[in-house]
């Protein structure tokens, strides 16, 4: 049996990376009693797959997460034990059954929708903005790497000192917010990002 389990992180969570988090998940599925699957090999891990790394500090209320078991379950009941379970932080949203034979999560994320709230008045950002939307390129660098940042953007508006962008969120084809925010020159700014959906293939 596959489910997938829709989670906020929020408060101490938000400082896990992405192994503590999916290391967290397995003490969570061991507390709730989830009769988990495990892989094949010398070195079997937890079939436990999240649908994309959250940087550190982020929020989110949308993360997903793929887990396997050996045996059904009941859902709803499932439900109240992940929520018994969760670590602070960690909240549970949804846990519903999908297709065993649906790809890998990580290859079905297609884009996510972030939120900015930038503290304080920030002179001309609304400038900013309409010129980096306007821009036909904007060549970054990225562990060496050079890419273009603009074709990643899929849409940009400043709402107040409140920053709504939506990021491709394909593999090998990832715009992050912290790059964004360093292209209007928001990097040494404090700056609160959350996560405010996923956009998979299934159409969730």
């Amino acid at each position: 049996m596959r489910v997938r389990i829709t989670f906020s992180k929020t408060g101490p969570a938000k400082y896990s990376g992405h192994l503590d988090l999916h290391k967290t998940w397995e003490r969570i599925l061991r507390r709730a009693g989830l009769p988990l699957a495990y892989s094949h090999g010398f070195h079997p891990q937890p079939k436990i797959h999240l649908a994309a790394a959250l940087p550190l500090g982020f929020t989110s209320e949308c993360e997903l997460v793929d887990v396997w078991l050996t045996e059904s379950v009941n859902v709803e009941e499932s439900v109240v034990e992940l929520k018994r379970a969760a670590s602070p932080g960690i909240g549970i949203t949804e846990v519903r059954e999908v297709a065993e034979s649906l790809p890998p999560m990580q290859t079905l994320v297609r884009s996510a929708d972030y939120v900015a709230t930038v503290s304080g008045e920030v002179v001309g950002l609304d400038q900013r903005v309409a010129d980096l939307i306007s821009a036909e390129s904007l060549p970054r660098e990225r562990r060496g790497k050079k890419y273009d940042l603009r074709p990643l953007i899929e849409s940009l508006a400043l709402e107040g000192q409140v920053l709504r962008m939506r990021l491709a969120a394909r593999e090998a084809a990832t715009g992050r917010p912290e790059e964004v925010l360093d292209a209007l020159g928001l990097a040494e700014r404090q700056t609160a990002v959350h996560r405010a959906r996923l956009f998979i293939d299934n159409g969730r």
